[in-house]
């Protein structure tokens, strides 16, 4: 008995031990896992529903699975975004590639280069004060005071280039009000000022959900195509990095992959986590609008037809005197590698 016992508990011990060790071994892996990320650090343009594809992509682990951990700030302005990714305190930007243009025109020698695209026109709404979307035309914006985003920006440039148009004479007929910062344009017009206001969302449905103002158009579905949001990384950073910036790019193309695919209601549910103050409802609402206008790329590639319509709207705006060389300022390497 006794015998029997002492084996039995040896037995015991031993099997109690191998789990100890298994459990150790598999926590050893999983650390060794989470110690192989490499952290990106990325600056984006501005916190908005519109960038569905990439809150995806970092709530389904796509980037992880490319050993990527993201860091992610919100800029508030792509004029932010770029200084942030000048200065190094960002690997990568994403917002428009106005940017870069602005930047290599400015003589900088290591300056960003545009490497993979994720929406494809304007994500922003005309709102106005009156519920009239059906019967509103563009011609109602004569003589009207319009909060338009910050001057040299693609939003108030997408938007000059849409009223231009319509017909509208930029100096005659509207006042472009281009003195309010981007964030603080909603509150801006909920406080009283100006008659109509570009909106991105979820603020443009925010506003109309409390009655404040009403979603009129959409002014990326009326300006077409144009490479809109893309990421972007110094060209030193890029040189010096190729394998991580296909990775990123990999993880990417899975983000727009799925939204192409997935219903509003599932979407909704993987980037509700960056949208804690908005309902699922308000999500699902804001999302269906973008698959209505078509907002978000098949493929990271950026063309260079979007590229030159771009700059097309860049110099109808002012903003422009010569056109940047799309060799220079795009890399589709990666984006055409992407799987």
């Amino acid at each position: 008995m006794n015998n029997n016992f002492r084996r039995d508990y040896i037995l015991k011990k031993l099997i109690a031990l191998a789990i100890s060790a298994l459990m150790c071994l598999t926590c050893f892996v999983g650390c060794g896992k989470s110690e192989d990320l490499t952290k990106v650090k990325v600056s984006e343009v501005a916190r908005s529903i519109f960038y569905a594809p990439q809150y995806a992509a970092i709530n389904k682990g796509y980037f992880k699975d490319e050993g990527i951990d993201i860091e992610l700030t919100t800029a508030q302005g792509a004029d932010k975004v770029t200084a942030a990714v000048l200065s190094g305190d960002s690997d990568i930007g994403f917002c428009g590639p106005e940017a870069t243009i602005y930047v290599q025109k400015g003589g900088e020698k290591d300056y960003p280069v545009n490497f993979a695209q994720i929406t494809k026109r304007d994500g922003s709404f005309l709102v106005g004060r009156k519920d009239n979307a059906k019967s509103f035309k563009y011609s109602d914006l004569k003589g009207k005071h319009i909060i338009a985003g910050r001057a040299g920006g693609v939003p108030e440039m997408t938007l000059e280039y849409v009223l231009k148009k319509n017909g509208l004479d930029l100096k005659k007929d509207v006042k472009m009000d281009t003195s309010i910062q981007f964030a603080a344009m909603a509150g801006t017009f909920v406080g009283g000022t100006g008659d109509y206001v570009a909106l991105f969302e979820p603020s443009a449905t925010e506003v109309e959900a409390n009655k404040q103002g009403y979603v009129l158009k959409s002014i990326g579905e009326e300006s077409g195509e144009v490479p809109y949001t893309v990421y972007n990384a110094k060209k030193s950073f890029i040189k010096d990095n190729p394998e991580l910036i296909q990775k990123f790019t990999n993880a990417v193309q899975k983000g727009l992959d799925y939204v192409q695919t997935a219903s509003s209601e599932e979407i909704a549910d993987q980037i509700k986590d960056f949208f804690p103050d908005n309902d699922k409802e308000t999500l699902v609402k804001v999302i269906d609008r973008y698959k209505d206008i078509d907002a978000w790329k098949d493929t990271p590639v950026l063309t260079k037809d979007s590229f030159d319509r771009l700059q097309d709207i860049m110099s109808e705006a002012g903003q422009l005197d010569k056109k940047a060389d799309y060799k220079d300022l795009v890399n589709t390497t990666f984006a055409e590698k992407a799987k």
